[in-house]
Order: structure tokens, then sequence, then C-alpha cells
């Protein structure tokens, strides 16, 4: 028998590199995967918990799966959402303009 509670504490401490992962800091408000942006996207928001609005934005040709999560991010603010987006580096932003 494995005790799970015991097997996820293993996981999330010591193989996940959680505690270094580098959004750490502020994942509770946003994250950005800027490696899965493609030519087509999506934004859309969506209601995760206790009514808190997070706006989500998705690669469109990853379909859903891996990939497929360029941002998340809490609340719907566009000038928010703006600033966030607008960390992704030059390159990979002319894919939108194409």
């Amino acid at each position: 028998m494995i005790n799970g509670k015991l097997l996820e504490e293993q996981y999330r401490v010591h193989l996940s590199n959680f505690h270094s992962w580098s959004q750490l800091e502020h994942a509770e408000n946003w994250i950005l995967f800027s490696d899965n942006i493609g030519s087509y996207i999506s934004i859309d928001e969506t209601s995760l918990t206790d009514g808190k609005l997070y706006t989500v934005i998705t690669n469109k040709e990853a379909k859903g799966r891996k990939g497929a999560l360029i941002a998340m991010v809490k609340g719907t603010n566009s000038d928010y959402v703006r600033s966030i987006v607008a960390s992704i580096p030059v390159k990979k932003e002319n894919l939108l303009r194409k």
C-alpha cells in the first residue's frame, strides 16, 4: 500500500521543482508560457472559484492539448492583461501579425 498523502507531498517537495519554479513569485496573479504562443490565439474569461474571474489566453493550434495555455491572468482588466502579455519577446509577438 502506498500512502497517497505522503506520495503527493514527496512529489511536491522533492520531484516537481515547484519551489524553484521561475513563476512562483507571481503565480497567484498570473502565469505566462510565452513558448506556447502561435499564429492563432483565443482569449476568454472564466470563473474558477468563488466567482473570481480569470482571463485565459490559449493557442488555438494546440486544440486544448499540451502547449495550449499561453497565459492565465487573475481578473479581466484589459490594461493589466496587456501588461502581462507585453512581456512576450518581440519575435514571438510577430507571429500574431502574420
